[in-house]
């Protein structure tokens, strides 16, 4: 098979994995295994403050890219390279797929976000504050419906620069090299990027480095929020007029980008209290808003892939792969010649 068909099947088995598989039990999911390595690092660390930590926080995003990135190239490598064919592509094709599905999610929000709905189009407010602490990091203790449907439309068009956007830009650009350097540095961002005494200095590399992986991608992302409401015939005259004149409504240099867009395409207000308020004079979201949400930025997520991943893909990121995938070989193959 030509390497070109077998880009576009990796792309396309890789969104349909994310559609009908979803996401992994934590215990079998690599991020999760991610993470607990960075705890485990985490729990041990005395000194956090000044250039050690800086460079400890350094050390750690590469220690984390090497050995994570390393098996999952390691594993596509000789899977194409030493078996037979045609089995040898096959397994090459639904390995690359499935790892590069590890690293977005284009639906496993409405999992998230149809219980809270359910609840409040039920009058379970207190149920629904309950599963939206789940998605968001604010105290959510009796929150009003109202509320609570903002902060689920909040999570998911700020989800679609994060879990979308970036990483599918970065797969498309360098293969599956690219979708774990975003996606290493999006976790450890996560988990360390906080501006107190015990992560302001070992979270400022993975922090700055996720802001830059994320500057263009979350820009970018407004046309495709744009395109989406066109399609399904929301407001999407004011969705790129909204962010860029909100976007620095957020503590984070790229969320509000897709934030204020998809609230300007729906037609509605997102508000943080004592944060933002995006798109004022709006009303807050309904839970009809938040299918809406959903729907818009699972159209927007497709639209994104086709139009940019797959051409990127096919241009740049699955050379980019099979240039490091050879190089793994050769490495290996020195160390049995050496060996031997």
């Amino acid at each position: 098979m030509h390497l070109w068909a077998d880009a576009i099947i990796i792309i396309v088995l890789a969104l349909l994995m994310d559609r009908f598989i979803g996401e992994l039990p934590n215990r079998f999911h690599p991020l999760r295994w991610m993470g607990n390595v960075l705890g485990w690092i985490d729990r041990r660390l005395r000194k956090r403050k000044g250039a050690w930590a800086v460079s400890l926080g350094i050390l750690s995003y590469m220690l984390i890219l090497s050995v994570f990135g390393g098996v999952a190239l390691l594993l596509t490598a000789c899977l194409r390279t030493y078996v037979p064919e045609p089995y040898g592509e096959i397994l090459w094709i639904v390995a690359t797929a499935f790892i590069v599905k590890i690293s977005f999610a284009v639906f496993s929000f409405r999992k998230h976000c149809d219980p809270i709905r359910k609840d409040l189009d039920e009058g379970k407010a207190a149920q629904a504050a309950s599963k939206v602490q789940m998605i968001v990091s604010r105290n959510t203790l009796g929150m009003d419906a109202e509320h609570i449907a903002s902060s689920c439309c909040e999570t998911v068009s700020e989800n679609y620069a994060d879990s979308v956007c970036s990483p599918l830009f970065f797969t498309g650009l360098l293969g599956i090299p690219g979708a774990f350097m975003f996606r290493c540095a999006n976790l450890m961002d996560a988990m360390w990027g906080y501006k107190n005494e015990k992560y302001g200095d070992l979270g400022h590399f993975p922090a700055r480095l996720d802001d830059v992986f994320g500057f263009l991608t979350s820009r970018i992302s407004v046309l495709f929020i744009a395109l989406g409401a066109a399609f399904l015939g929301m407001n999407w005259r004011d969705a790129v007029p909204a962010a860029r004149r909100e976007h620095k409504m957020t503590p984070s240099p790229n969320s509000g980008w897709p934030m204020t867009s998809t609230a300007a395409a729906l037609d509605i207000s997102m508000e943080k209290k004592d944060v933002y308020v995006m798109n004022p004079g709006k009303p807050l979201p309904t839970t009809e808003d938040i299918r809406r949400c959903l729907r818009l930025i699972e159209l927007s997520s497709v639209l994104f892939l086709a139009i940019v991943t797959v051409p990127l893909f096919l241009l740049l990121g699955v050379h980019v792969q099979l240039v490091v995938e050879n190089l793994i070989i050769e490495g290996i193959e020195w160390i049995a010649g050496a060996l031997l």
